[in-house]
């Protein structure tokens, strides 16, 4: 039987056989032995001991009693002792920890109880380099009296499986190059600090690096990455250790904390404001002195209070507004402000909506000649919308909010498209006395790229001439990088369109000659039309809206002015040399069938 089993165990054909398909190969091995063994001799045991001193797998015969009768090599090799060691050492020694010691004894029991096998991973004592993780199997086979049981022990390196298992679920949970936890590590962290039972404070603090582009595009993305990683250590010191804090790198250059405890709002501004001031100290880097400013959102509640998408929406809300006031600051979560938003945003969600459904209208505000008043110079179009619950609202009560959602273009195209059809209804009722329609550019649409094109489109729809038009933009629209105002403007005053800068200085002015722009026409807005308001306007304020007038005059330009709320003011402008205005002096705004009568209650003028 011997030479039978020890040629089947030696012939594997150059192939070392798993622990798996080993193991029940050897049982089969122990229980042919047993079966054939003479009662009360022990020459079974001896040629048993024969069979698996080769096996690469580490066994151990035990007496009933658990204790180690015989060991082969391979377990003495793996654990690192010689097999005469093991013996008559009991399984459960063998355990590393309590716990382990503990589930060996219970595996035994189990064994002992009927259970054919008993299967663990545990850590198992290694003679000279400490614990081992191991997979363990316990077996029973039958004794030489009818009911006894004799353990056998059978054990397997499972230590760098287990240790790739560990790097693989650190891998999982930990961002690779700084070492911290990752997003979904946090959110599990913030989800377990909010669960049932918790009674702490939470503080959740948001973290953003200011201008970090600028960093990896002027000095490479390898010292970005440097950056990012001394940026995670000066975190991890701040805030790591102290109320159980919690830091991940969340995404890009994006870092969060977490934090528990008896928390005051007062304490956690305190290691926050720590952290942007460490965040300033150099970090030199290749000859570079690289520093950093970060923005901050801030929340501090009771942990019953909300759930976490709650939370991190708040956290989020706060960082927004914190690098909307300038950046290289912090900001509380104020719910106040935060319920005012919500009602804003939800506005600017439905601006789509409201638009295919046909409540955005006109509203028109005449330009009047200051010599001749009752003469129209031309009719200035905006934007209305009629919101079906919160009623009329002015185009400064959504544009923001259209800009924020990507809906300014559709606005402005909508804008232009109907001010041109007024345009053409009016030349039909009125002929040459129709005045001339001035659209304001929302800026992004200012920008366009087709804005040439959908001026044309509109012209040729409705059968205008270019110079019906007037288009009217503003200094941060000209100088705007990403746009093609300047190459868009050449090619509108090529068609005949009238061309309308804002201006509130002389730098506004200036951009004409110096951007050799195609502008016929200038509006005085602002501070220096205001000045005018008063009774005994100031020397200083007339002094340099006179040499702005003097130096539109020098540039051939036609000078209108917005928001004249006084005949008063209105005269100033007009002895100053302002040829046309507009604002309450004149009208409030117009809608619908109003533009009509008051195109005919005021003939149309020449102001060129």
């Amino acid at each position: 039987m011997a030479r039978r089993w020890a040629a089947t165990l030696a012939d594997t054909k150059g192939v070392t056989l798993p622990p798996e398909e080993l193991e029940p190969l050897l049982l089969e091995v122990a229980h042919d032995a047993v079966g054939h063994a003479d009662p009360g001799h022990d020459g079974a045991l001896l040629r048993f001991t024969a069979l698996y001193a080769a096996s690469p797998m580490g066994i151990a015969l035990a007496g009933p009693d658990g204790d180690i009768v015989e060991a082969n090599l391979a377990l003495g090799q793996l654990l690192g002792c010689s097999p005469e060691k093991l013996r008559g050492r009991h399984i459960t020694d063998l355990g590393s920890t309590d716990h382990d010691v503990s589930r060996l004894k219970a595996g035994l029991e189990q064994v002992r109880s009927g259970r054919e096998r008993y299967q663990e991973r545990m850590l198992l004592d290694h003679t000279e380099d400490g614990q081992l993780w191991t997979d363990v199997t316990l077996a029973r086979l039958p004794g030489d009296r009818p009911g006894s049981v004799y353990p056998v022990l059978m054990v397997s390196d499972a230590n760098e499986l287990h240790l790739l298992r560990e790097r693989l679920l650190h891998q999982n949970v930990h961002d690779p190059l700084t070492g911290l936890p990752n997003a979904s590590s946090f959110t599990t962290k913030l989800e377990a600090a909010l669960g049932a039972g918790a009674q702490d404070d939470i503080a959740l603090i948001y973290l953003d690096v200011d201008g970090f582009k600028v960093i990896n595009d002027g000095l490479g993305a390898g010292v970005g990455d440097q950056v990012l990683r001394g940026i995670a250590g000066k975190l991890s010191a701040v805030f790591a250790g102290r109320h159980d804090g919690f830091v991940a790198r969340l995404s890009g250059d994006g870092f969060a904390v977490l934090l528990r405890g008896e928390l005051a709002a007062t304490e956690v501004i305190e290691l926050v404001e720590r952290a942007l001031e460490d965040l300033n100290e150099p970090i030199y880097l290749g000859g570079h002195g690289i520093g950093v400013s970060a923005s901050a959102g801030i929340v501090v509640r009771a942990a019953v209070e909300g759930g976490a998408a709650e939370l991190l929406r708040a956290a989020e809300i706060a960082l927004h507004r914190a690098k909307e006031a300038g950046k290289a600051q912090w900001m509380m979560f104020d719910p106040e402000l935060d319920a005012r938003d919500r009602g804003r945003y939800q506005l600017g969600a439905v601006i789509a909506g409201a638009l295919e459904n046909g409540e955005f209208s006109l509203v028109y505000q005449p330009t009047v000649s200051l010599a001749h008043p009752d003469e129209l110079a031309a009719v200035n179009a905006g934007l209305r919308w009629n919101h079906p619950e919160k009623g009329e609202l002015g185009s400064d009560e959504f544009y923001p909010l259209a800009q924020t959602t990507g809906m300014t273009v559709p606005l402005g195209r909508w804008l232009l498209a109907e001010s041109m059809a007024a345009t053409a209804r009016w030349r039909t009722r009125f002929g040459d006395a129709a005045p001339d329609i001035c659209v304001r550019l929302p800026a992004r649409l200012a920008i366009d790229p087709d804005l040439v094109l959908l001026v044309k489109e509109q012209l040729d729809k409705h059968g205008l001439p270019a110079g019906a038009l007037r288009l009217c933009t503003d200094r941060d629209s000209v100088l705007d990088p990403s746009g093609e105002v300047l190459d868009s403007f050449a090619v509108l005053a090529d068609l005949g369109t009238q061309l309308v800068l804002t201006i509130s200085g002389s730098a506004d002015l200036e951009l004409i000659p110096q951007h050799h722009l195609p502008v016929r026409h200038v509006t005085l807005s602002g501070a220096v039309v205001d000045a005018l308001d008063t009774d005994e306007p100031a020397e200083a304020d007339l002094r340099h809206l006179t040499q702005l007038i003097t130096r539109a005059r020098e540039l051939k330009l036609w000078v209108g002015a917005e928001g004249v709320r006084t005949h008063d003011q209105a005269a100033r402008l007009r002895q100053l040399g302002v040829a046309a205005a507009r604002g309450p002096f004149v009208s409030d705004s117009a809608t619908g069938d109003e533009v009509d009568e008051l195109i005919a209650r005021h003939p149309g003028c020449q102001s060129d």
